[in-house]
């Protein structure tokens, strides 16, 4: 008998134990080599684990278990014949020896209970009196009784009841609130849990601070309105905001090189390229996969590289590595309606940029009042290696590029700086 022994691979460095979030398959259930089985969750990403062989199945471990890199969680009876396709057709017999079986006694006790729940509505909406914590509240609340329905007995009016009656509103008649109470309970994945964990560290371990400005979107408008399609029919992608954003801030960082470094125990670290984390919301989560070098790509480049990351994150395909590293982030509230926030910093980096709405607002503009496509930009940065003069010079200089995109981010040549 050939048993394989399934264990959970490495997702990536530092990984040292995922959680089972889903298993795909059951117990005894035949699975073909490569068939995903299961879905796994780090504290960085939810990975399919793929059978290494086909055979018969045996789990050995449940869903929400957290188990070792390594570990075995499955064997796989490798000699097991694969159950013939005849085996479906079976299902079907009990189905119709049950089916009037379970048909016989609804139609025998269906009309024993018709009258029962007639005497009980009418109890139910009977006007009781009023316990005398019920009294109170209502006259507190300036409810007349006879305006509750009780719930007890004879329709007494309980506290709950009084509680739970509404204060008429402009002279209307009060009614007793209603609707579910239920709750639900669910475990958060690892993922989740590793997320909350990264945010309070951070907020307890930085000395964060966070800096405004605005920037007017009207250039940029003109550009993506003059050249989208002969952009897109060039580069096979679309000329987006990010691509605008993300050299607005290559092209600070190297303005401003403490705002791209870490603090490792005493020590700085700078760093001479610019890999820029972008904040891409999927099912699993907030996702913050890396444009490698940034700093040298082109436009184009950085709109098809955003297009596969986020494609990769919404279908849950990116990988750990994908992830990992990144020494600035950009995320983008602006897509969800936010109009102002101050978002937190990706440790271990020291600053991270948030957009926002693009907004038509009336503003000042040699010395007349126009309606500009406006949006707020906030900076959250960390004081310990970021000061304020470093943090306001490094917004103002990515403002200066939306600002003015075509003098400051395409060299004066708008079709050259395109790649048209």
């Amino acid at each position: 008998m050939s048993v394989l022994e399934m264990k959970v691979p490495s997702p990536g460095e530092s990984i040292t134990e995922v959680e089972i979030a889903t298993w795909l398959v059951k117990d005894g259930d035949y699975v073909e080599k490569d068939q995903p089985i299961a879905e796994v969750d780090s504290d960085k990403a939810t990975l399919e684990l793929p059978a290494e062989q086909s055979g018969v199945i045996t789990l050995k471990a449940e869903e929400g278990d957290v188990v070792q890199v390594g570990q075995v969680v499955c064997l796989i009876d490798m000699d097991a014949a694969k159950p013939a396709g005849s085996a479906a057709p079976a299902a079907e017999v009990p189905k119709q020896e049950e089916a009037p079986k379970a048909a016989e006694p609804a139609k025998q006790e269906a009309p024993k209970p018709a009258a029962q729940p007639v005497a009980a509505a009418t109890q139910t909406y009977a006007t009781g009196t009023p316990s005398p914590a019920a009294k109170k509240i209502l006259d507190e609340k300036g409810i007349d009784a006879s305006q509750v329905s009780g719930s007890g007995r004879d329709g007494r009016i309980s506290k709950s009841d009084a509680e739970l009656a509404a204060v008429p509103a402009f002279g209307g008649n009060p009614v007793t609130a209603t609707g579910s109470r239920s709750t639900t309970t669910t475990k958060l994945s690892v993922l989740r849990r590793k997320i909350a964990q990264r945010l309070v560290s951070v907020k307890n371990e930085t000395a964060m601070l966070t800096t405004f400005n605005e920037v007017d979107m009207s250039e940029i408008f003109r550009l993506r309105k003059q050249y989208k399609e002969e952009f897109a029919q060039r580069h096979g992608v679309g000329l987006g905001f990010m691509s605008f954003f993300t050299k607005a801030v290559t092209r600070a960082l190297q303005m401003y090189p403490d705002v791209n470094a870490s603090i490792d125990g005493d020590f700085k670290v700078n760093y001479d390229f610019c890999d820029i984390s972008i904040a891409v919301s999927g099912p699993k989560g907030l996702m913050v996969p890396v444009l490698r070098n940034a700093e040298n790509m082109s436009f184009a480049s950085v709109e098809a590289n955003i297009k596969d990351l986020a494609i990769k994150v919404r279908d849950g395909k990116i990988t750990v590595d994908e992830m990992t590293g990144g020494t600035f982030t950009i995320t983008n509230g602006g897509t969800f309606g936010s109009m102002m926030s101050t978002p937190i910093i990706n440790p271990p980096q020291s600053a991270i940029l948030g957009m926002h709405n693009i907004i038509q607002r009336p503003v000042a503009v040699d010395g007349q009042v126009v309606i500009r496509p406006m949006m707020y930009v906030a900076m959250s940065y960390d004081h310990r290696i970021i000061d304020g003069k470093e943090s306001v010079g490094f917004l103002v200089a990515v403002k200066e590029g939306i600002d003015n995109p075509v003098e400051i981010l395409l060299g004066g040549d708008e079709r050259k700086g395109l790649g048209l």
